[in-house]
């Protein structure tokens, strides 16, 4: 495959950002290598906390495609996806994944410049591994002065005895961890810090805040084909070049390298921490109304002029108006109880603040008590308890949301006694035809697929937490696999995720998925679900799983078992002759301040038996971005390339895009490379996800758009 038509791989993150930054640190320009920095040369700067950068580089007939997310405002983590062609014999490009980590100790002072440590393809084959420390520090307004210490192959050039050597010896010898012919995929420990080391540096000058003039001093000399040949002519160490700022969020770049090579860069970034419209153009909400001193002392409402049934109907037409569906209500003299499904808003936060209001504008006097029990898929995941006099107190009072937080009380929703069912508002069956696009990343030996065309899809709530539901897709185009060959068994492995791009490649239509869920609460803290049917675009089968999560707690744990079968090539109703059975016991953790870890430990699809580790970071926005491992009884050697499953995922909700409110979302995850070990099916609504965005810790990060 051409290199030009490569050029999209990794970087089609870049089409997944879905916009641009409103915010840029005139300071922080992207590299070659798609990290902070100078040219080739990193620099101690981080970027804005939770920017996402996705980068494409080109010189010396290298293509370096780079995906780069800020974790913390310190910590920052690279994937990078390289071709290289002339790097190893024969006519096909060599293609590289690494991956980098960096951690800055300290914010530049007015004497003390920022000092950072990095970690370069440290989890990848090596052909760019290295290790530095280095320093940056601002002159003026518009300098950076920039100096390191590298090793690996940032020390290859005008290198000296480790400096490390006198803390032992084995720090003067870097082992070559990284053999040739290497599957790569494990970290190179052994190696870090070791060997000889160089000094590099350099300078930035920015005359305005669109153009940042840089000259580097380069300490890598190790640009070598696999037979130790140069890849190309490298006559000095100095490296000159030119960043353009466009646009917020757009940065493009021209230098020349070594003497000999011009480069070319291109970077996107997106922040979400920072929203394209502000706070969107969601609809504006209605006043909260603040009852007459006097009426607040009512101890009874009069049935005879406002029957409960009428009461019943106003709320649910004035909440229907709000997206919200009123599934049932229990009213007393002094308390409203209500049950909901929202439909509209990402954050179930802010759907309550909308409850809560409309509440106040609809209710009789005399109720003071409210508990909001929020629903999705039949579940009530909590009840939350508000004093409407606090309601009307804090709509408009400095602080207010934090004291709506503080004087709200959590617990579990009740049982279904003494709530009246209130008539749907909306039709049982829903359907929606939009376009599709799918993205597939390094399978096998097809690194680079993608398809678009047309998507119907369907649900029937036969009750509230029993639904069918199914899609269809149409292909109308589609890239690559054209007669690629099925994939067969490596060391005994089943094949169950190698073959992914012989699915649908007949180009008829295709069923994506049809299954029927079923949710339930078996008991207290508990939740469950079964879904039987096409569970995925691979398999089929039934899955079922249970969750334990109280509603103020942040630790979950859960288990599902399933039993899969392996679809055929059509995606339409028959199977191929493969099944097993999977399962997975599950702990889930919330850190606080968007942090979220699970731990899932089982059997996956090729039998294996082992654990994946996944960390995410979500904003308050909705966007999650976070990376994950999957380590099971299957070797190294006999997983193949990449060692063991890993990766990257990206979840953008597209109210961030489109400015209004909507609980829609697009996901994607970035794999190492696509293989068998470690596989899991995709069923789609699972129970943490959907239960925790109820529970303590999902309002509380959210309840800013409480009063929204």
């Amino acid at each position: 495959m051409a290199l030009s038509y490569r050029l999209g791989t990794a970087s089609a993150l870049a089409l997944l950002l879905a916009g641009t930054s409103l915010a840029q640190d005139r300071a922080v320009t992207y590299t070659l290598y798609g990290t902070p920095g100078l040219l080739e040369m990193p620099s101690a700067l981080s970027a804005d906390d939770g920017e996402i950068a996705g980068t494409v580089g080109y010189f010396g007939g290298q293509l370096r495609t780079s995906f780069t997310f800020q974790v913390t405002p310190r910590l920052s983590g690279t994937f990078r996806y390289t071709g290289i062609p002339d790097y190893s014999e024969g006519d096909d490009a060599f293609w590289d994944r690494s991956f980098d980590l960096r951690f800055r100790f300290n914010d530049e002072g007015r004497y003390l410049p920022a000092l950072a440590v990095g970690l370069q393809d440290f989890l990848g084959t090596g052909v760019y591994s290295a290790e530095y420390l280095v320093a940056t520090k601002t002159v003026g307004d518009a300098f950076r002065v920039t100096a390191g210490l590298g090793w690996g192959r940032l020390g290859t050039y005008n290198g000296f005895s480790n400096p490390l050597g006198a803390l032992g010896e084995r720090f003067e010898t870097r082992p070559d961890v990284f053999e040739s012919g290497d599957e790569g995929g494990t970290p190179g420990v052994e190696a870090f810090f070791r060997g000889d080391a160089a000094f590099f540096g350099g300078l930035e000058w920015a005359p305005s805040e669109r153009w940042i003039l840089k000259a580097e001093y380069s300490s890598d000399d190790a640009y070598l084909d696999s037979q130790g040949d140069p890849l190309f002519d490298r006559d000095s160490p100095l490296n000159f070049g030119v960043t353009w700022r466009p646009l917020p969020g757009v940065q493009l770049g021209l230098g020349y390298l070594y003497g000999t090579q011009l480069s070319f860069t291109g970077t996107v970034t997106v922040n979400p921490n920072n929203r394209p419209f502000g706070a969107g153009f969601d609809p504006a909400p209605q006043p909260v109304a603040v009852r007459a001193e006097a009426l607040r002392a009512a101890q009874s409402w009069d049935r005879s002029t406002l029957p409960e049934a009428t009461l019943r109907d106003r709320l649910r037409e004035a909440l229907r108006t709000e997206g919200i569906e009123l599934l049932s209500v229990d009213l007393t003299d002094r308390s409203a109880r209500l049950r909901y499904s929202n439909t509209r808003y990402r954050a179930e936060a802010q759907a309550m603040g909308r409850v809560a209001r409309i509440l106040t504008q609809e209710l009789p006097p005399s109720i003071e008590s409210l508990t909001l029990e929020p629903v999705q898929s039949g579940i009530p995941l909590s009840a939350v308890t508000f004093a409407r006099s606090s309601i009307e107190a804090y709509e408009n009072e400095v602080g207010g949301t934090a004291a709506s937080l503080d004087q709200a009380a959590f617990g579990n929703a009740g049982s279904a006694a003494g709530l009246v069912p209130v008539p749907p508002g909306r039709d049982a069956f829903t359907w929606g035809l939009r376009p599709y696009f799918g993205l597939l990343l390094f399978n096998a030996d097809d690194n680079f697929r993608v398809s678009f065309g047309a998507e119907l899809s369907a649900a029937y709530r036969i009750r509230p937490n029993l639904i069918l539901s199914g899609a269809i897709r149409q292909p109308l185009l589609r890239s690559g696999g054209e007669g690629a060959d099925e994939e067969e068994p490596i060391n005994g492995i089943p094949v169950v995720r190698r073959n992914a791009g012989l699915y649908g490649d007949d180009g008829n239509p295709t069923l994506e998925d049809l299954t029927l869920a079923y949710y339930g609460r078996p008991g207290r803290d508990l939740f469950s679900r079964v879904t039987v049917g096409y569970l995925e675009s691979m398999y089929g089968g039934v899955s079922a799983e249970v969750l334990w999560k109280p509603v103020e707690s942040r630790l979950g744990v859960g288990a599902e078992v399933n039993y899969a079968v392996q679809r055929d090539y059509d995606q339409l109703f028959e199977f191929r002759d493969y099944d097993t059975v999977t399962g997975h016991v599950s702990a889930y953790y919330d850190f606080g301040n968007g942090f979220h870890g699970q731990v899932d430990a089982g059997r996956y699809l090729a039998g294996d038996w082992g654990a994946t580790v996944t960390l995410d970071r979500e904003f308050e926005n909705g966007w999650s971005v976070g990376g994950y491992f999957t380590l099971t009884d299957i070797s190294f050697e006999d997983f193949g390339e990449g060692s063991f499953d890993k990766g990257i995922r990206v979840t953008i909700p597209l109210d961030f895009a489109l400015g209004r409110p909507t609980r829609r979302e697009v996901s994607n995850t970035l794999r190492s490379l696509n293989r068998d070990g470690g596989a899991r099916l995709n069923v789609d609504g699972r129970l943490y996800d959907t239960v925790r965005q109820g529970h303590y810790g999902d309002l509380e990060d959210s309840w800013g758009r409480f009063w929204r």
